[in-house]
């Protein structure tokens, strides 16, 4: 670890307004929500925080409630208990699905799904499925609460709307409509614990005779924010979901891809994966609506 990681104080507040304080008071403060991908970013050198302001210690931080308006998940709330709360599953099973996928059970202990998001990797499991949810953010700091809808919050690898002395407070997530159900699917190169080649998310709804009537895609790992796919959705509307449909919503997916080469693959694979990897959560998703309340 270097001397800037030793030296790194902590601090662990019980109230919002004292964490907007430590945060706005040391602009080298970084927020704790989880951890673990921060102490790793830490002692390999490329964050060099001042304080670690964990927020494990704030109630609103801490808690899910689920209701006929949707779910308010605070941003610091384990993934273990999202995985294992009820409605969440019932409701949001791709969403609860990737977070799942999100490292090894001792992970999930203390990861959170506001740490996943604000840590903004373009290959981050959780934001894909929270675009085709709608949801939206909850962000406090030292000019009060303002809310921003996620496709707006990411704005580069590693980078979100956040400002000095704000953080994240919850995540809010509309009820679905009727007949409504989403899926989460990712390729990765080992069988577990590892980042996404590619990865999409599909949300749909179903009218009573099983034809599509909205839909909401998202690919990730395939450009610099995971991204929603318009066209990819409206290949979907008006269908019921037919191989037609979703070779052409796969087809969408491949053409708002912009991937890169890299050690887990070249650009032309994972373009084509995002397209398999659509196709099949569009799939997925039309069968849990089918069944949905």
């Amino acid at each position: 670890m270097t001397d800037d990681v030793q030296t790194t104080r902590y601090a662990s507040p019980a109230t919002i307004a004292e964490a907007v304080g430590l945060l706005q008071a040391d602009p080298g403060a970084h927020v704790f929500a989880g951890g673990t991908d921060l102490i790793v970013q830490a002692r390999a050198g490329r964050k060099h925080p001042t304080a670690f302001v964990d927020l494990k210690r704030i109630p609103e931080l801490m808690a899910v409630t689920v209701d006929r308006r949707g779910a308010r998940i605070g941003a610091a709330v384990p993934g273990a208990v999202i995985c294992e709360h009820p409605d969440l599953r019932r409701v949001w099973p791709g969403l609860v699905e990737a977070v799942h996928l999100i490292g090894s059970a001792q992970i999930q202990g203390r990861g959170s799904l506001g740490g996943n998001l604000c840590n903004a990797s373009p290959a981050a499991d959780t934001t894909c499925p929270l675009l085709v949810n709608r949801a939206r953010a909850l962000i406090t700091g030292p000019e009060g609460e303002r809310i921003v809808d996620i496709d707006e919050f990411t704005i580069g690898p590693g980078r979100t709307v956040l400002g000095q002395g704000e953080l994240l407070v919850a995540l809010l997530i509309p009820y679905p409509a009727p007949r409504t159900s989403d899926a989460y699917l990712r390729l990765i190169p080992r069988t577990e614990m590892d980042i996404a080649v590619a990865g999409a998310a599909v949300s749909v709804t179903l009218d009573a005779a099983g034809t599509c009537t909205a839909a909401r895609v998202a690919i990730g790992a395939v450009a610099p924010t995971a991204r929603l796919v318009l066209e990819a959705a409206d290949a979907l509307v008006g269908t019921r979901l037919d191989p037609p449909a979703l070779a052409r919503a796969a087809a969408a997916a491949r053409s708002a891809a912009q991937p890169i080469d890299d050690a887990r693959g070249t650009a032309s694979y994972r373009r084509q994966v995002v397209g398999v990897l659509t196709a099949r959560a569009a799939a997925l998703a039309g069968a849990r609506a089918r069944t949905a309340s």
